[in-house]
């Protein structure tokens, strides 16, 4: 596989999933182009071995596997965990705020961690989710927009009018991100904009919207960078680029004894503490129900569980060339350099010696570099997705990424070849 090619692939995904209902409807779109059977949550579940299927929650949350030819509770599962959200900005209801009776804004909350001054000045689109009216009170109909032209932009402060800003300037969340739309006048009202427009993109009646989960997005799109161009850079690497290689390798893995498990949650940004996210029961209730509909009990579920093992795939901190003191003085992840395995004695991280040596061995036999990253000892890192859900599902788990710089940036940057490396270390997992 070229590793440009398959980087460009990335890029092409990234600019498509705008948000995490826009990444879990493209990965749906591809499984189904592979034969993918999709399972509905409340449906009888009727799988077989050797069977491709899927399943989704809250529409930006997903779960990909393959049954494999041996019994599950001999074999277990082989799983690979990404998350499908990203820092930014959500619309508030009732979103316009109109300043000097003259520009039209937007009142927004801050989702996650976003790195706030690399939002200013940049081509802003919106996307997401819109709930509508349906007969049946229980079952809103749903609908995904992406208004995809840059409609909006949040402007800097003149430097004259902050003389320090180049010492730093804190942004005042609820006053100093808000996006501009444009200037009222006979074409833009201010009132019920954010419906308008809703019902413009979507060829539907304002009266027929009840609800949205709309979210900022960078319009401009990725690109590869460098003089080689062995970087990627892009909104969103964090962590679609782990939900990009991990889906691709179970879609190419061949008919395996084991059976293998991709999950997508969402929500990591914020604690994952949603029915859609890794503090959840969602992946434990389908890989019991994934038994049980192979003819298997509680206890065979139970006995699967002890052979499963689970790569928690998320992104890592990469040295910086311009903040070198920052890092570790031991283990110093680069860019191109491979997989990093993320390591933490306050399980922070999941990864112990024994789940670090499976990863290890893994990339050793498909002739992959790998690195390891620790925290400097008087630098609290974060966290991901392996701890917590390993307070659900106690199996194996190792936490490793793929390095990169300016993480929850608008705009972050990775390794062409990184990427590629992924691919084949997932690969190399599910066909064990």
């Amino acid at each position: 596989m070229n590793e440009k090619m398959f980087a460009q692939e990335l890029i092409d995904f990234l600019y498509d999933s705008p948000t995490a209902f826009h990444a879990v409807e493209n990965v749906e779109e591809q499984l189904m182009k592979e034969n993918f059977v999709k399972l509905n949550e409340g449906d009888e579940w009727k799988i077989e071995k050797g069977g491709k299927y899927f399943t989704t929650k809250n529409g930006s949350a997903l779960i990909a596997f393959t049954v494999g030819s041996d019994n599950v509770a001999e074999k277990g599962f082989r799983l690979i965990g990404a998350h499908t959200d990203s820092p930014g900005f959500r619309i508030k209801p009732n979103a316009e705020m109109v300043a000097e009776k003259s520009y039209l804004k937007l009142n927004t909350e801050v989702y996650g961690g976003p790195i706030l001054n690399t939002w200013l000045d940049r081509p802003l689109s919106v996307a997401g989710r819109v709930t509508l009216m349906s007969e049946n009170p229980l079952k809103p109909e749903i609908k995904l927009m992406n208004v995809n032209r840059p409609i909006m932009i949040i402007p800097n402060l003149s430097i004259h009018m902050n003389r320090e800003v180049n010492k730093g300037v804190e942004l005042n969340r609820q006053n100093h991100v808000l996006p501009l739309v444009g200037m009222i006048n006979e074409k833009l009202e201010k009132d019920n904009f954010i419906l308008k427009l809703i019902a413009e993109e979507l060829n539907v009646e304002m009266d027929n919207i009840i609800d949205f989960d709309l979210f900022l997005y960078e319009f401009e799109k990725g690109c590869l960078v460098g003089f080689n161009e062995e970087f990627i850079s892009s909104a969103r690497l964090d962590d679609l680029q782990n939900v990009h290689s991990g889906i691709k390798a179970l879609v190419d893995c061949k008919n395996t004894t084991a059976t293998n498990v991709m999950v997508c949650y969402d929500n990591e940004e914020i604690g994952s503490s949603t029915k859609q996210g890794a503090d959840s029961e969602m992946l434990a209730i389908t890989l019991e129900r994934i038994v049980l509909a192979l003819g298997g009990t509680r206890d065979d579920y139970l006995r699967s569980i002890a052979h499963s093992f689970i790569i928690s795939a998320d992104n890592a901190h990469a040295v910086h060339p311009n903040y070198v003191e920052k890092h570790d003085p031991t283990n110093r992840p680069i860019i191109n350099n491979g997989p990093v395995i993320k390591i933490n004695a306050n399980q922070s991280y999941t990864t112990d010696s024994e789940s670090g040596a499976v990863f290890e061995m893994l990339c050793k036999k498909c002739e992959v570099p790998y690195q390891k990253f620790v925290n400097r000892s008087d630098v609290r890192g974060g966290s991901t997705i392996g701890p917590i859900n390993s307070t659900h599902l106690n199996m194996r788990s190792v936490d490793i990424g793929l390095p990169q710089f300016a993480m929850h940036s608008i705009r972050e940057m990775a390794g062409v070849k990184d990427h590629l490396y992924a691919y084949k270390v997932y690969l190399e997992f599910f066909n064990l």
